[in-house]
């Protein structure tokens, strides 16, 4: 290949440019949208650092409304974000004709989105499993205390009830309302996390499948630079060969006339001397 051509290639359509020096530099597009997702995922790495400090507290005695609050705001925002890096990485894997440190670029933020949304979505399973756990102690802790209030009194007992009737009759009752309100949010909260999950599940088997896809897609063009430097030794190969043998050849014909001429010289004595 020529210096002009390969001038042409590397400053034609290739996923990269020559500034005015004479550099070679990658699709400056490519390097915005990598960079971008590169930062998203650091920031993400953050949100999945505090989640596992926080959903550790759940169920603990520093269990309170905040904390659950904290990590269900963390949780969606995540998702989001997780979901945007996913397009993403998408696309900077169907990258068209990626140069080899754009191809670097692909793996490595495939590798480390997928590790981190591995990490975030075993999280999101714990924080599932601890708000169910709270559920179910709620609605325990509900029914038991309707149990006791339904259980038969004796008559000092119900004298006592009659008593204090007037004074704490609606206290209760609005205790049990904001128990079922708080049990009802905490279910609802369960459910979004669910969401998020089977999203993100579908999200992660797309970029799996694209991968596998440039995986097989280098496969084949491995086998068939393997095949075409085969080709080509067995053509150098070949092209050495016809070389000994036309050179062989040319030795045998200067031979044949050297003695064709040996002959002829001795011809032409022995007529001028005969």
């Amino acid at each position: 290949m020529s210096f002009d051509q390969l001038s042409s290639i590397e400053s034609g359509s290739g996923g990269g440019r020559r500034q005015n020096n004479g550099a070679y530099t990658d699709d400056p597009e490519f390097s915005r949208l990598s960079q971008g997702l590169m930062n998203t995922l650091f920031h993400l790495q953050g949100n999945i650092s505090k989640l596992k400090s926080d959903i550790g507290l759940l169920g603990t005695r520093r269990d309170n409304p905040r904390l659950r609050e904290r990590v269900h705001v963390t949780i969606e925002e995540s998702t989001d974000k997780f979901k945007e890096v996913g397009e993403g990485v998408k696309k900077i894997q169907s990258w068209e004709q990626p140069t080899p440190t754009q191809k670097y670029s692909q793996q490595k933020l495939s590798r480390e989105f997928k590790a981190a949304l591995g990490e975030f979505q075993s999280l999101q399973r714990t924080a599932i499993e601890k708000q169910r756990a709270s559920v179910s102690a709620a609605k325990a802790a509900l029914d038991h205390e309707g149990a006791t209030e339904g259980a038969p009194l004796g008559a000092e007992g119900e004298q006592l009830q009659l008593q204090q009737q007037e004074q704490v009759h609606l206290a209760p009752q609005d205790e049990v309302d904001f128990q079922e309100a708080l049990i009802t949010e905490r279910e609802e909260e369960i459910r979004q996390i669910e969401e998020g999950v089977g999203d993100l599940n579908v999200l992660f088997q797309q970029v799996a499948q694209i991968v596998t896809e440039q995986g097989e897609v280098l496969e084949t063009i491995e086998s068939n630079a393997v095949n075409v430097r085969d080709d080509t030794r067995g053509a150098d190969y070949e092209l050495r060969s016809a070389a000994r043998y036309q050179k062989n050849a040319r030795s045998k014909a200067c031979c044949l006339l050297l003695i064709l001429a040996i002959i002829m010289a001795i011809v032409l004595l022995a007529v001028f001397l005969g």
